[in-house]
Parts: structure tokens; C-alpha cells; sequence
């Protein structure tokens, strides 16, 4: 697995169960052989080892959060795992970050840019970018290309 590049680090208001505290998020675009599924499963074990416990409230305070946004041009429907992530077109904690590492990517499912979708978020909740987050581990960003879309390589967001 290979980081490929990561967003900045954006504070945003909770959404759904808005009685906690910000949230950080971020993007990071990785490359990996692993299948969908075995991500998944790497992903959970280091959020358990960051100290992310079971039984938490769903979108309620929790130390780590890591989902598989996008997993290349795939889709995947299991009880567990739905790739694209069902709910990243309404969340502007997703969109802005993605559209930093991605800013030309079509949304699989969605056929628009995060750009596009940000759009139709009307008075949505607050994303601010937190100045210096990050900026001595992340990668560099990559190049804007003319290509729009993904690489055929196996990425998950």
C-alpha cells in the first residue's frame, strides 16, 4: 500500500448529532492490491489500535473514523461495505477534502466532481482548513491533469 497524496486537515461541524464537538477529517489516496474487503478489514484493525472502541453511538464522538470512499471505478454492496461511500455526496467534510487531493475526479455513482456536488450543499455545516495540519507528513499533492476521472490503478479514497 502506498499514500499518494493527502488533503489538508479540516475542523467541521458535527452533523446528525450535533451536541459534541468538530470533528478533524480529512482525504488521503492510497494504492493498493489489497481487495476491497481486506481494506477494509486493515482499516478497522488500525482504527481499534488508535483507540477507537465498539458500542459508540452512530455519528457520535469516537477517536478515529477511517471509510473507503471510493475504490477505483468499483462498486461494492455488502452489508458491511457499500463503495462508493452512499452518503459522500451530502457531506462537506468529504467533499471538500477530496476535491483538494481529486479536484478533477467524476464521483462514480454520482457523475459529478466534489466541486459540483459542493454546490448543491446549501447552507451546509462549516469546513475550515486547519493551517499546518499534516503539511510535514503528506506526501505532495499531485498534478492537475487534463484527464478527468480516475487512474487505472486501485486507489481507495
Amino acid at each position: 500500500m502506498r499514500v499518494a497524496a493527502v488533503s489538508s486537515v479540516y475542523e467541521t461541524e458535527p452533523m446528525y448529532v450535533e451536541d459534541q464537538g468538530w470533528f478533524l477529517n480529512c482525504v488521503a489516496v492510497v494504492e493498493t492490491d489489497l481487495p476491497p474487503r481486506r481494506l477494509l478489514a486493515l482499516l478497522k484493525a488500525t482504527e481499534r489500535r488508535l483507540g477507537r472502541g465498539g458500542g459508540m453511538a452512530r455519528n457520535g464522538p469516537r477517536e478515529i473514523d477511517i471509510d473507503i470512499l471510493l475504490y477505483g471505478d468499483a462498486a461494492v454492496s455488502e452489508p458491511s461495505l457499500v463503495v462508493p461511500h452512499p452518503r459522500m455526496g451530502e457531506r462537506a467534510f468529504v467533499l471538500v477534502p477530496l476535491r483538494e487531493v481529486r479536484p478533477d475526479l467524476v464521483i462514480p455513482g454520482l457523475g459529478k466532481t466534489a466541486a459540483e456536488l459542493l454546490r448543491g450543499l446549501e447552507g451546509d455545516k462549516a469546513v475550515v482548513r486547519v493551517p499546518g495540519a499534516l503539511a510535514d507528513v503528506a506526501p505532495p499533492r499531485p498534478r492537475r491533469s487534463g484527464r478527468r476521472g480516475g487512474s487505472p490503478s486501485r486507489r481507495g479514497s
